[in-house]
């Protein structure tokens, strides 16, 4: 069975998150989740890209030092924030009506849309993606994609909606990698593919409204009959609740960032006898510098995610799909903010609506990355599902040292001087959480140069040296057991036999030379034949 190997780079306002799949048909295994900070990204979008570029580096390197791999593309999603929603159609005249309707008549319906939609200005817009919504024939009217294909008609129209945003922020992240030497392989508009890691079949065919709450943006996204039918943000998530808490009790941001994910809860009145514990701040010589109740820390997030959730239950009604009628799945929150404790049960007591906290299902199996299951992975997720069908896809090309054995954290710990956040004394029990607890495609095929003789100092996984891939700061973690580990250094037999089987795939590649070239080309082809799959987008 043939493997290969998804690398995914979710670039959130808070975190940036790199995630390394294998994949092996439709099996799906997360070798490799890891969270970093992010810096120079604001409200999801890259807006100083030599920051971001640094990080990026470094999360890749982690990443590449854990596995002993080398990472070449990778899959990326836009932001979320500056995205407007429009409506586009186009109709044809078939030329033989007594045929029946196939797929590619449908994909040159939406070609014809988009590249006839006007951008108010094509030097500032891109078109993130577009949803076919339905179809129409002479003798019927609203069909969904599945049904139109295979009947037989003289006319045929078809309605779409189209997310415009900005390009700028596009061709920033493209900056980024192309800077870095990483191919960027495909790019999401990630409402819609978050929601297939979420989100059950019969959740998107009842109506669903998915509410993704993130540290800079919030977002809805609505589906009924299975079709992403609306979506709307605002600028406002958990970092508001985060500066909310570091102004009120003169915090710093890190600080009350841990305070939010430690003891951070809606709804005060409903924590009981836990509102009155209090949670004492120490310096380091273990005086006693500031004590706030935990009642008072929920009534000022609580205060911050009302706003919030009464502005996206407003974009639910503007959406003409807030009835129980179209929602009866409810709704289902995912995102970071997700994780406070009765944030669900705090939506559900504002909207009325059935909530539940949507966490990435088990479509994969993530053992030894147990944060890839949290709700702060469901888009990176999202992406390495929607990706794993591209059987052309393999983000590794370089081949591995040896057997790789997968750390069981899932990642390298990394020895880095960091400095001393300000302790925290616990003098609370344990809140427990309560409550129970998709999609466009903008798609990027770049036509790779012809490849070129790789030198013989090429990376080698196992040298001694520094590669200028890998950053200086980045050392393997090793643990102290018995038995051999991951980052344990390799045995003699092991070096000479990793050295016979580079020079033997030297030998093979350059003989294949110009059949990979071919295949690669063939690659090309097809993919853009088929830029409207899945949910149908594609950057213009």
């Amino acid at each position: 069975m043939e493997e290969r190997y998804i690398a995914s780079v979710d670039l959130g306002t808070s975190k940036l998150a790199v995630c390394v799949a294998r994949i092996q048909d439709q099996n799906v295994e997360v070798i490799y989740y890891k969270e970093s900070p992010s810096l120079g990204i604001r409200y999801s979008y890259v807006l100083i890209p030599g920051k971001v570029k640094e990080e990026v580096r470094k999360a890749i390197s982690e990443a590449q030092q854990a596995l002993r791999i080398k990472i070449q593309q990778v899959i990326v999603g836009l932001p979320r924030w500056y995205v407007r929603q429009e409506t586009a159609s186009a109709s044809m005249t078939r030329p033989e009506p007594d045929d029946l309707i196939q797929e590619s008549e449908i994909k040159a319906l939406k070609s014809m849309a988009l590249e006839s939609y006007p951008l108010e200005d094509s030097t500032k817009e891109v078109i993130y993606g577009a949803v076919a919504q339905s179809f129409s024939t002479e003798d019927s009217i609203n069909e969904p994609e599945n049904d139109i294909v295979g009947m037989a008609a003289e006319t045929l129209e078809g309605n779409f909606k189209v997310f415009i945003g900005n390009r700028r922020y596009s061709s920033n992240i493209d900056s980024v990698f192309n800077d870095l030497g990483i191919a960027i392989a495909k790019k999401y508009f990630t409402p819609g593919i978050t929601a297939k890691a979420v989100l059950k079949s019969e959740q998107m065919e009842n109506g669903v409204a998915l509410i993704d709450i993130g540290a800079g943006v919030s977002s809805v996204t609505i589906f009924k009959d299975k079709i992403m039918r609306f979506y709307a943000a605002i600028p406002f998530g958990g970092n508001s609740v985060t500066n909310d808490i570091k102004s009120e009790c003169n915090f710093s941001f890190e600080l009350a960032e841990n305070i939010k994910k430690a003891y951070g809860a809606c709804m005060p009145n409903k924590l009981s006898s836990l509102g009155e514990k209090s949670i004492q701040i120490v310096d380091e010589d273990g005086n006693t510098t500031a004590q706030v109740s935990v009642k008072y820390i929920s009534e000022i997030i609580t205060a911050r995610m009302k706003e919030i959730i009464e502005a996206l239950l407003f974009r639910i009604q503007e959406s003409g799909f807030a009835s129980e009628e179209d929602l009866r799945a409810g709704v289902v929150v995912t995102g970071g903010g997700a994780e406070l404790v009765n944030c669900a049960n705090y939506i559900k007591e504002l909207s009325g609506y059935t909530v539940k906290v949507g966490r990435p299902r088990k479509l994969f199996s993530c053992e030894g990355c147990p944060e890839a299951s949290e709700t702060s992975a469901a888009t990176s997720m999202g992406m390495i599902l929607s990706a794993r069908n591209d059987r052309f896809l393999n983000c590794v090309n370089e081949a591995v040292a040896r057997n790789m054995t997968v750390p069981q954290t899932g990642s390298a710990e990394i020895p880095e001087e960091k400095e001393e956040a300000t302790p925290v004394q616990e003098v609370v029990e344990d809140i427990p959480e309560t409550g129970t607890v998709i999609g466009g495609v903008e798609e990027v095929v770049r036509q790779k140069e012809t490849r070129q003789e790789e030198p013989e100092d090429d990376y080698d996984p196992y040298s001694q040296t520094n590669h200028p891939t890998i950053e200086e700061t980045v050392a393997s973690g090793r643990e102290e057991e018995d038995e051999r580990g991951v980052f344990d250094p390799p045995t003699p037999e092991e070096i000479k036999e990793y050295k016979n089987r580079k020079r033997e795939k030297k030998e093979k590649e350059k003989k294949h030379r110009s059949l990979f070239n071919f295949t690669w080309t063939k690659h090309i082809k097809e993919t853009v034949a088929e830029l409207y799959d899945d949910m149908n987008n594609e950057e213009v």
